[in-house]
């Protein structure tokens, strides 16, 4: 089960990430564009998944498209939630007991890579060559 911190770590090692605190937890942006955040039961979530989110860790991230999304929770429909907000498409937010610490790495490195611009994703491209 990946935690947190294991976010924290990969979060760390991308260029240009920072994390901050927000009124819902802490969120993870590379210059400026959000790119994953620990979820909140806003009033705004359908009222079982908002259950879900004030009980447990829940993390949300930024996909490419929403298929991409869809796909997700295709493949593992207990883990990855169908809806929260509808703000902020195209996003999925899953349950970090769910998760173990590479999905999550590729999860949160897809999601940097969605909103960084080109000449940072480059640069963590030639840092992993």
């Amino acid at each position: 089960m990946a935690t947190l911190d294991d976010l924290r770590r990969t979060a760390a090692g991308l260029p240009g990430s920072e994390e901050r605190a927000t009124t819902g937890g802490a969120a993870w942006f590379v210059r400026g564009k959000l790119y994953a955040w620990e979820c909140h039961p806003w009033p705004s979530i359908p009222a079982d998944v908002r259950e879900l989110i004030a009980a447990e860790l829940v993390v949300g991230v930024k996909v490419a498209d929403r298929l991409d999304a869809l796909a997700l929770v295709d493949m593992a429909p207990s883990v990855f939630l169908r809806t929260t907000t509808p703000w902020g498409e195209p996003k999925i937010a899953f349950r970090m007991a769910g998760i173990d610490q590479d999905h999550l790495a590729e999860l949160v490195t897809e999601a940097w890579r969605v909103q960084a611009p080109k000449y940072l994703r480059r640069e963590l491209d030639e840092t992993d060559s």
